[in-house]
């Protein structure tokens, strides 16, 4: 009986308790990884002292190890960015204690904690890379215990065993570093039963690391043409028949030109002709069709300059059409709108560029074929910025360049144009003419002499002060390089 009611006692006092704090979160699929970090337990020597006295044994004084080490393996799948289900194996470490009693004697006892879990995660994202989550669920532990005494002290089951599933909880926060790896910091409560009927909690303080699998975000789809419609097959009605009445024509109107101008220009540029290609091959197919060409500046000025500056701008548009795609000017009508319909807000530099801008009304036709306009070229645009007055290729547009020769390598076909920029307005029209033209002739000679372009295949050209992207003088410090595709 002694020895019966003292193995129980040792049980008790190889109980731990352990509190937690709670959360988790990502995108759906897979991930699993590792934690490691401190255990505790609490041994509750009073009720030790109370079994080993109903036993027969005075407690002199005890020793106890409440502290371990101890880690766990897991895995899970992230449903959404709240929520996730995973189960792992777990190893809480070892607890004991040491009662020196008389009669003289000893005992001396170790519970070990470890098995299988089961948690449902909730998460609380709080930007994409980090946030904080709680966790529930079911631990089922296996407890052994090992028990000794000395001296008068006899143990008669020195080796004890249970397994039993109970609650545990914990919370923790988590941050993502890249879109697969991250790192993990949290605290658990298990509820355990240990192998000699009692119960109590084990908490276990780790940090570890988290590898996830799921699917990195789409690309977005590239452009497919529509195909072409099928054959219409017309079956000649009978005789008897009437033909049906032809259809009500409907008026239509489509918005299919919209490009921004820069400050105080009305010409159109190289990389806009490919937007006006696309419009007069819909003004080609459709005769009958006409179309309004609407000119607009931001505020910038007198009302009555960029009033004229939008009709300028309306009436470039009108004459490229006319000169280079051969429409009828009676079928187009220029007109400005100067200040008066901003599309976006004047008091910053991207709205005033915004505002800058082409758009085109045009009557649509209601064809049986459908429209099928040709799509325009794909124009590339590089900006290379320089610093005032210096003309030098900076080494960090190198990688860029090279990309635009890998480019050009690939595509042999085309050919490029190389445009320089200045938005130094102290120096004069000339001077800055000058700075730009060897901006963009640096550029050309680097694409030759370093990457190994054929030189027949690029062309410089400076622009100096007149052709300002930016009210900024430090974003007009820039070359433009356009690539051209053969027509």
């Amino acid at each position: 009986m002694k020895s019966s009611k003292t193995s129980t006692t040792l049980g008790f006092a190889a109980l731990a308790i352990f509190t937690a704090p709670l959360t988790v979160a990502a995108d759906p699929g897979w991930y699993f990884g590792g934690n490691g970090g401190p255990s505790q337990s609490d041994v509750d020597e009073d009720r030790i002292a109370d079994e080993l006295l109903a036993q027969g044994y005075a407690t002199t004084s005890m020793d106890d190890n409440e502290r371990d080490t101890g880690f766990k393996v897991f895995g899970g799948y992230q449903f959404n960015k709240h929520f996730a289900l995973e189960s792992g194996y777990y190893d809480l470490g070892d607890f004991g204690f040491t009662s020196y009693t008389v009669p003289r004697g000893s005992l001396h006892g170790v519970l070990g904690a470890r098995g299988l879990n089961l948690d449902a995660v909730l998460s609380m994202p709080f930007t994409p890379k980090f946030s904080a989550f709680v966790r529930a669920g079911v631990a089922y532990t296996e407890v052994e215990g090992a028990f000794e005494g000395t001296g008068l002290m006899n143990v008669v089951e020195p080796n004890s065993e249970s397994k039993e599933a109970n609650y545990k909880f914990g919370a923790g926060v988590e941050y993502m570093f890249t879109q697969r790896f991250g790192m993990r910091l949290e605290a658990e409560r298990y509820r355990i039963d240990d192998s000699v009927g009692n119960d109590g909690d084990i908490d276990l303080y780790s940090a570890g690391v988290l590898f996830r699998f799921g699917a990195p975000p789409a690309p977005a789809p590239a452009y497919v043409a529509p195909p072409p419609p099928p054959p219409v097959v017309v079956v000649a009605p009978p005789p008897v028949v009437a033909p049906p009445p032809p259809p009500v024509q409907t008026d239509r109107y489509c918005s299919l030109l919209d490009f921004q101008f820069e400050i105080n220009q009305d010409k159109v540029q190289l990389e806009e002709q490919e937007k006006l290609a696309v419009i007069g091959n819909f003004l080609k197919k459709y005769p009958q069709t006409t179309a309004v060409i609407e000119g607009h500046t931001d505020d910038v000025g007198s009302t009555e300059a960029n009033q004229r500056l939008s009709e300028r701008r309306a009436e470039a548009v009108v004459s490229y059409l006319v000169r280079n795609v051969n429409v009828d000017r009676s079928r187009l009508t220029p007109v400005g709108y100067g200040e008066t319909r901003p599309i976006a807000d004047n008091s910053t530099d991207d709205g005033k560029r915004q505002n800058r801008r082409i758009g085109a009304i045009v009557a649509c036709a209601t064809d049986i074929e459908g429209l099928y306009v040709r799509p325009a070229r794909t124009t590339m645009a590089l900006a290379i910025e320089f610093d005032a007055l210096d003309t030098a290729v900076k080494p960090e547009h190198r990688n860029e360049l090279q990309g635009l020769a890998d480019f050009l390598k690939a595509n042999p076909t085309v050919t490029a144009t190389v445009e320089g920029h200045t938005g130094n307005l102290q120096a004069t029209p000339e001077q800055a003419m000058k700075i730009s033209q060897q901006r963009a002739q640096n550029v050309v000679n680097y694409l030759v002499d370093e990457l190994g372009i054929t030189r027949s295949r690029l062309t410089a050209e400076g622009f100096g002060q007149t052709r300002r992207f930016s009210y900024n003088a430090q974003d007009n410090r820039r070359v433009n390089v356009i690539i051209e595709y053969p027509r």
